[in-house]
């Protein structure tokens, strides 16, 4: 992929909003790392950095990080009835995030010390989204802010990861364990839900009293999940349940209408029923393994990002595109095969966890679980990147 940075940039509709170039950059990575992972995994490409790390490092700050900042940069302002992100502010920040995405590419081709460089201008761009949501959250005069301050806050936590995993990758190892369940629970999910339970019965016409103990109450389950993993391996288990009952009575309280006949809503929902049955299966598998030594090769985590995180993104994704491009808020029949196509993703990463528990020789089942997650960006990039990058028009209006 090239993209031209020139005078064009200031009258291209490409960069006219802050989503478009970065679901493009997000989703382009999503394929490019995965397919080097693959290959790495298989001896046929060798990296300068362990592969796990560099799995764990790529799904977090190259993918999910530049998805999170098009979707927070587009709606952010509305949470917080602020005037549109500028321009200049957010193209620095994507200049930042496309050349670190490059460099860490590279580096893992050619030489470790690119993929740092590359890692040290990722950090600087994700540290620039944070500014700017902290300015955005300080100069907002809305009386009721939980949701943004949540979302602010979590923001942090992932400044926070991204800074630990890059010195533990440079100093200390060990940390990486640490580095990476921040980023995941306090930032990836913690976003992900704050932002899914204020939109999700929004778009859904749902009423109901919204519970203002739900997120101060997530978020400390989520951190002694992240404690009790750095004192003892595993032991998460218990909290994992506890986070499992409490949202899933939440989102049950909802009467979220499910089956909804529309796939710009079934999806979103579908996601949200994943949360409580992935922390069961991370529970059940934790447990597994502290009492028999039974590996799921990291089943948590896995089906709780892509069976929440991953399939929201793909649908609020989706919506964002559609609804700020002038198209109709519609899905049609490529929009539903995508949507069933994240789940045929999160089935072939469960069962490939189930295989390496079992003592199967799982590497077929993890070739294909790697496959179906590129062909899943492939197809949506088919579909939608002529929109992101030059409005096209996919139904008549």
């Amino acid at each position: 992929m090239h993209l031209q940075f020139s005078e064009d940039a200031e009258t291209s509709y490409f960069f006219s909003q802050p989503h478009q170039p970065f679901f493009l950059l997000a989703f382009v990575n999503a394929i490019v790392t995965m397919l080097i992972f693959m290959l790495s995994y298989k001896g046929l490409q060798h990296l300068g950095i362990l592969p796990t790390t560099f799995h764990s490092y790529s799904m977090i700050y190259l993918l999910f990080t530049p998805a999170f900042t098009a979707f927070l940069f587009t709606t952010f302002p509305r949470f917080t009835s602020t005037p549109p992100i500028e321009k200049k502010i957010y193209m620095r920040i994507f200049s930042l995030f496309y050349l670190g995405s490059i460099l860490f590419v590279l580096g893992s081709i050619v030489s470790p010390l690119l993929s740092y460089g590359g890692m040290f201008l990722l950090f600087a761009g994700h540290a620039m989204v944070f500014k700017t949501l902290r300015s955005i959250y300080t100069s907002s005069q809305m009386p009721d802010n939980q949701d943004v301050f949540w979302i602010y806050t979590a923001m942090g936590f992932g400044v926070l990861s991204h800074l630990i995993f890059i010195l533990s990758s440079l100093f200390y190892m060990p940390a990486l364990g640490l580095a990476t369940e921040i980023g995941i629970y306090l930032y990836l999910f913690m976003v992900a839900f704050t932002v899914a339970q204020r939109m999700v019965p929004f778009f859904s016409h749902v009423m109901h009293n919204k519970n203002t103990k739900l997120l101060p109450t997530v978020f400390v389950l989520l951190l002694l999940h992240v404690l009790l993993e750095g004192i003892y391996t595993n032991a998460s288990f218990i909290v994992d349940l506890l986070l499992a009952f409490v949202i899933g009575k939440e989102i049950i309280s909802w009467k979220l209408p499910f089956p909804n006949p529309n796939p710009l809503l079934w999806i979103l929902h579908l996601s949200l029923y994943w949360v409580p049955v992935a922390l069961l299966f991370g529970a059940m598998a934790n447990l597994t393994r502290m009492l028999t030594g039974t590996g799921f090769l990291q089943l948590d985590i896995h089906v709780l990002m892509l069976g929440f995180v991953f399939t929201i993104l793909i649908g609020f994704g989706t919506r964002v595109t559609l609804g700020h491009s002038g198209n109709m808020m519609q899905a049609g029949m490529w929009e539903k095969v995508l949507f069933n196509w994240t789940q045929v993703v999160v089935m072939m990463r469960l069962f490939t966890s189930m295989a390496a528990a079992f003592g199967w020789n799982f590497m077929v089942l993890f070739d294909i679980s790697a496959t179906v997650w590129m062909v899943m960006f492939i197809l949506w990039g088919i579909r939608f990147f002529p929109v992101l990058i030059n409005g096209k028009q996919l139904y008549d209006a």
